[in-house]
């Protein structure tokens, strides 16, 4: 399968597609990894008085389910902080989510908890989502919220998410900032995959590539 604008890499001897939605697809397995998907998050801010757009929990999940029908897969497995908060749990955004849940009813779903699933509480029973602490290894990779995990297996190659990294573009004019795949040769970290929720400038280290992603299409840069 192809996904339109996707790049293909290798990471521990596995080909993983980036996505230009800012997920990855690992075709041997067809999982599709999403990182920092924050559900609830504008939710948590109105609740603070803090006037932002409504829509993001649908945005989430319309681009969500548009991608498991693109990849054909059957699992998606969320690289933590899949809860922005306790106020995720509002009926408006549980009730969305079910009747997405609903609708994929085939899919096995798995949450690997970050540090805002702490706070949020584990979501909703019914929702039908395994719950796995970090590292959570399959085959020769671990899939981890915290880029700094250790691994039991020390050969497993890392999947995480927690710094929503972006990158800068710049020319003698003007700059442009984007979210970006951080790809070192010992872990990957991929960009937050949640509408509103920001990102972080890095700045690759040796031996790191970064792949950004203009939303059509995966760019490599570095």
């Amino acid at each position: 399968m192809s996904v339109d604008g996707a790049i293909q890499i290798e990471v521990a001897g596995e080909t993983v597609l980036l996505l230009p939605q800012k997920a990855v697809y690992w075709p041997a397995r067809r999982m599709l990894i999403i990182a920092d998907i924050h559900f609830g998050k504008a939710a948590a801010f109105r609740s603070l008085g803090i006037p932002v757009p409504r829509g993001t929990t649908t945005e989430n999940l319309a681009q969500l389910d548009d991608l498991v029908g693109a990849t054909g897969a059957d699992h998606v497995l969320f690289l933590g902080d899949f809860l922005h908060a306790k106020a995720a749990h509002a009926a408006n955004t549980q009730a969305a989510m079910l009747a997405w849940r609903l609708r994929r009813q085939s899919l096995t779903l798995t949450l690997v908890r970050g540090n805002h699933d702490a706070h949020a509480g584990d979501p909703a029973a019914v929702l039908g989502i395994d719950l796995v602490d970090e590292p959570y290894v399959v085959g020769p990779l671990a899939f981890c919220h915290h880029p700094d995990v250790t691994t039991r297996d020390g050969d497993a190659y890392v999947l995480a998410g927690h710094v929503h990294p972006a990158y800068v573009l710049a020319t003698r004019f003007d700059s442009l900032r984007l979210p970006c795949f951080l790809v070192g040769p010992r872990r990957m970290i991929l960009p937050s995959f949640g509408a509103f929720t920001g990102g972080y400038t890095v700045r690759p280290e040796r031996g790191e590539r970064v792949f950004v992603t203009s939303g059509d299409a995966v760019h490599s840069v570095r």
